[in-house]
């Protein structure tokens, strides 16, 4: 790894480390090969230098025993001839367009919340919906965009950054949900302020790398009522009530285990729900400082595992069925180092039928033991 001045970065380099502004916004994660218009973001943003990996000779081709894996994620290693699936993605033209997009929707979220924040007047609603859309609409596909966002994090992941995730993953929920354009615009909006409140904690306890003290979680787990008094401000002829609600019980669940107010069933908003599986999604596929981010069948399993009737069926059902479905067929990486592609899904869909490289097929609904770490 070595250091080489913004401006003589060259094409083709790859990043040996993250590189963000001065402000902390993620420009390129490590692993990205720089390209001019990469490097022409960072000279904008008045990045002096970047952390550039020294040249290595390709790695060896992967024996039978399957894909080589980095010791502490288990995350498997790629290299020149067999880039992984994350680095195929962060190596394509599209999510280069994707990044810059992103990195500067973030800047002017944080703008656009402001007012809201410092409870000093109107905010411009209609704005933060023309920040997220062109995110939206400028993918390919609904997957594309997860496959985005899976690739787009930092263990420190800003409230921003995180409220941009929700509000975008909301917008494709509804189109799963086939919600008409304005509900979707509500949908959006929703994710986007539903932890405005977050904002009204101490960083250093919100960004804690160890366990909260018992005063500490209070203090977070506050965060849906601060939101929701910080959005109760303005007028319901203004901001939707549900808006308003989905920021008060995003964390409430069916079964009453929730909070802030343990509320049960119908007594939690459409809105609420919804923004509920956005959010438990997001924090799920994002980096943590005890732990890698989770792909997208670990995600499902988890839910799966958590019991799914903590959330709406009508909800959960359909973002978990349409999560799977579009990574079928994708090549996976099982717990045991070996690899192949899924051939089927099974009713538990966090647990499909696998093809291995040998051709034989294992049925992960009947071996317990197994199951999938990581897409290739």
């Amino acid at each position: 790894m070595h250091v080489v001045k913004t401006l003589q970065l060259e094409e083709g380099m790859i990043t040996a480390l993250p590189v963000k502004t001065q402000d902390g916004q993620l420009v390129a994660d490590a692993g990205i090969p720089l390209t001019q218009h990469l490097i022409a973001q960072m000279n904008s943003y008045g990045i002096p230098s970047v952390q550039i990996q020294d040249d290595e000779p390709a790695e060896a081709s992967v024996t039978d025993k399957g894909p080589e894996t980095d010791e502490a994620s288990h995350a498997p290693k790629g290299n020149a001839q067999n880039p992984t699936y994350s680095q195929r993605i962060k190596s394509s033209a599209g999510f280069q367009r994707f990044q810059f997009e992103y990195t500067k929707a973030i800047d002017d979220l944080a703008k656009g919340l402001a007012p809201v924040i410092n409870q000093s007047g109107t905010f411009d609603k209609d704005m933060l919906c023309e920040i997220a859309f062109p995110l939206i609409d400028g993918v390919k596909s609904s997957i594309e965009m997860f496959d985005m966002l899976h690739n787009m994090r930092s263990v420190d992941d800003s409230i921003y950054a995180h409220s941009m995730n929700v509000g975008l993953i909301s917008g494709i929920f509804g189109k799963w949900l086939k919600l008409p354009r304005e509900e979707i615009q509500l949908l959006v909006l929703a994710g986007l302020l539903h932890d405005v409140g977050k904002a009204k904690i101490p960083l250093e306890v919100l960004n804690k790398p160890g366990k909260y003290t018992d005063e500490e979680f209070a203090l977070v787990k506050s965060h849906p009522k601060l939101s929701y008094d910080l959005l109760s401000a303005y007028p319901d002829d203004f901001l939707d009530p549900r808006v308003k609600l989905a920021a008060l019980q995003h964390h409430e669940r069916l079964d009453g285990s929730g909070y802030p107010q343990g509320l049960q069933g119908n007594d939690i908003d459409d809105f609420a729900m919804m923004i509920a599986v956005a959010d438990v999604y997001d924090a799920m596929t994002a980096a943590r400082s005890y732990r890698a981010p989770l792909c997208p069948f670990q995600v499902i399993a988890a839910f799966e595992k958590e019991g799914l009737q903590k959330y709406h069926p009508k909800y959960i059902l359909k973002f978990l069925e349409k999560i799977a479905n579009a990574y079928q067929k994708n090549r996976i990486l099982l717990n045991d180092g070996r690899a192949g592609d899924i051939i089927f899904l099974n009713k538990q869909l966090s647990r499909p039928i696998v093809q291995l490289s040998d051709g034989s097929c294992v049925d992960l609904s009947r071996t317990p033991d197994l199951s999938i770490q990581s897409l290739l």
